[in-house]
């Protein structure tokens, strides 16, 4: 979309500068690489299987997350999956794309490249929230990419939306990002990071301090990005535009098309994602199964890793276990 774009050498040079950033962290059993596609670079962090003949999986995460997002389920599944988490572009460890195309399509797009180029399609399918969005869209797109389904608190178009999700909205509008970072830019990333845990999680207090910890650093990172601004409200902006958009297009109609078995996974205390889509989202895929969880917030895989492993699990013996 025109309104996603953003000339091909700015996105470079944000790029040259993120070399200078401190490195991503690197879970004990993980590893982080990077891909090179045409026009774009994105950073995959993988978890080993650990028995013979696995079934890929694919991970992606929402807006203003990561591939970091999905360590504490992974390992879970080892025993079954051999995963991989994507940073979209411009988040995690991976720099804009070329052509400055944040949108949800241009996301989908670069999961689709991302999975073609590897040859490791069809894969077990996660997201969350924006990354929620995405998958539904490659899903819809590419079924011939998806084994199954599973998507964490999607955003998809929703009349009344949360008001705690309003600023969220706003970014999309032009200045009101650079107003926020001036409006915030005495405030420590300690802060930052117990602001947006307190907005994506149900229960707050059940963060380690160790995994907050990791938080701070990542935010302490994020924020040396030159790019890091952009790529939120242009992320933001698509999430906006996506839920305008009609027609074929329209991500609730593109549910309708996906193919693949879908879990759906809502929290009671999803400030975020109203908890009442999850009756629609059921009724729109056509072979869903629904987990609710009434103490999760937006990012139940963090929150409820093990929960979401046997909800998984359980889709899988459905299927015969591959």
């Amino acid at each position: 979309m025109s309104s996603t774009e953003l000339p091909g050498i700015q996105a470079a040079a944000a790029a040259a500068v993120a070399p200078t950033v401190s490195a991503v962290r690197v879970a004990e059993g993980e590893k982080l690489r990077s891909v090179a596609l045409p026009g774009l670079t994105l950073s995959v962090r993988s978890r080993p299987a650990e028995t013979a003949a696995p079934a890929p999986a694919l991970f992606v995460h929402g807006l203003g997350g990561s591939s970091q997002n999905w360590s504490a389920l992974m390992p879970l599944l080892a025993d079954t999956l051999d995963s991989e988490a994507v940073d979209l572009p411009g988040f995690g460890d991976s720099p804009p794309p070329d052509d400055g195309n944040y949108s949800v399509t241009g996301h989908a797009r670069a999961v689709i490249r991302l999975l073609d180029a590897g040859r490791r399609g069809p894969v077990h399918l996660f997201g969350n929230s924006l990354g929620g969005a995405v998958a539904t869209r490659v899903a819809a797109v590419r079924p011939d990419l998806v084994r199954t389904l599973t998507l964490i608190s999607p955003a998809l178009p929703e009349i009344r939306v949360q008001r705690p999700a309003v600023p969220t909205a706003l970014l999309a509008l032009p200045g009101v990002a650079s107003l926020f970072a001036r409006l915030t830019h005495d405030w420590t990333a300690e802060q930052r990071t117990r602001g947006a845990m307190a907005l994506c999680y149900g229960d707050p207090a059940r963060i380690s301090d160790e995994a907050f910890r990791h938080a701070v650093a990542e935010m302490e990172r994020r924020l040396e990005l030159p790019y890091f601004w952009d790529a939120m409200t242009r992320s933001a902006r698509g999430i906006v535009d996506a839920y305008t958009l009609g027609g074929q297009h329209g991500l609730w109609r593109q549910a309708e098309r996906v193919l693949a078995p879908t879990l759906l996974v809502y929290g009671g205390r999803d400030q975020l994602v109203s908890y009442r889509m999850a009756r629609r989202a059921s009724a729109a895929f056509r072979d869903s199964r629904l987990l609710t969880l009434p103490d999760a917030g937006h990012v139940a895989m963090m929150e409820y890793p093990e929960t979401i492993a046997q909800a998984f699990r359980e889709l899988l013996d459905e299927r015969g276990g591959s």
